[in-house]
């Protein structure tokens, strides 16, 4: 026993930080060890389903604008845009422009599997060590490090060309203009694009980060052998 712990160490290359070692003192001897190949293969495999299982979900129609997790709602200084319509009776208007910022987002993020896909390639041994034993989140701010610049450049002309695609410019154009005509209300005029790109990042964030916290809290939602033994080492 004590010559297949001398072993794993070695495995962590005598660099495992004392988190790993104490949980590792811990584990039941199952005849064979956990390289660091596999550990960092455990990650990468999370990392994917989490895009798999839940980014998928939101390219769908409604992904956001049924999703309370990341439904995109109007930034503030338009939020007394969408009471004021709704209270003189233009609340279709206003849900048409809620919509369509969630459409746009949706498309958009189509666009986000292939960089997912080359940020997970690239996990290390080091960075799979660090999100182990990390929050509950650590994986996703892995990602979120690795991907959000590349992602903001691929979403923000999808966005821009959605908003046209469906005729956004128009109906915002139409809804802001109602709004400025009514008496005692002070002009608005956001950016759109940007504020919609930013939502759609943190959506994609939120539902990856839901389906970390499911692998690592859940045993029942580590469908693979590898992710049973992996996050064995953080329980």
């Amino acid at each position: 026993m004590i010559r297949k712990f001398l072993v794993f160490f070695l495995i962590l290359n005598l660099t495992a930080c004392a988190e790993i070692q104490q949980v590792v003192n811990q584990l039941p001897q199952s005849g064979s060890v956990l390289s660091n190949a596999d550990i960092a293969s455990g990650l990468r495999e999370a990392l994917n389903f989490g895009i798999e299982k839940q980014v998928s979900k939101l390219t769908q129609t409604d992904g956001f604008f049924k999703n309370e997790l990341v439904k995109i709602l109007l930034p503030e200084e338009l939020k007394k845009v969408d009471k004021t319509l709704r209270d003189i009776g233009l609340s279709s208007l206003a849900d048409d422009g809620l919509k369509i910022l969630n459409r746009a987002a949706e498309d958009a993020v189509k666009e986000a599997t292939p960089i997912f896909v080359d940020a997970v390639k690239d996990i290390t041994f080091a960075d799979a060590k660090n999100i182990l034993v990390g929050n509950d989140d650590a994986a996703t701010q892995y990602l979120t490090s690795k991907t959000q610049s590349a992602l903001y450049d691929k979403f923000n002309p999808v966005i821009k060309n959605s908003f046209t695609k469906v005729g956004a410019d128009k109906i915002w154009s139409n809804l802001i203009t109602k709004y400025n005509n009514i008496p005692l209300t002070a002009d608005v005029n956001p950016d759109l694009t940007d504020y919609v790109t930013q939502e759609a990042l943190k959506g994609v964030y939120t539902m990856i980060a839901v389906e970390e916290k499911e692998i690592r809290t859940k045993f029942s939602s580590r469908t693979t052998d590898l992710l049973k033994k992996v996050f064995a080492l953080q329980d």
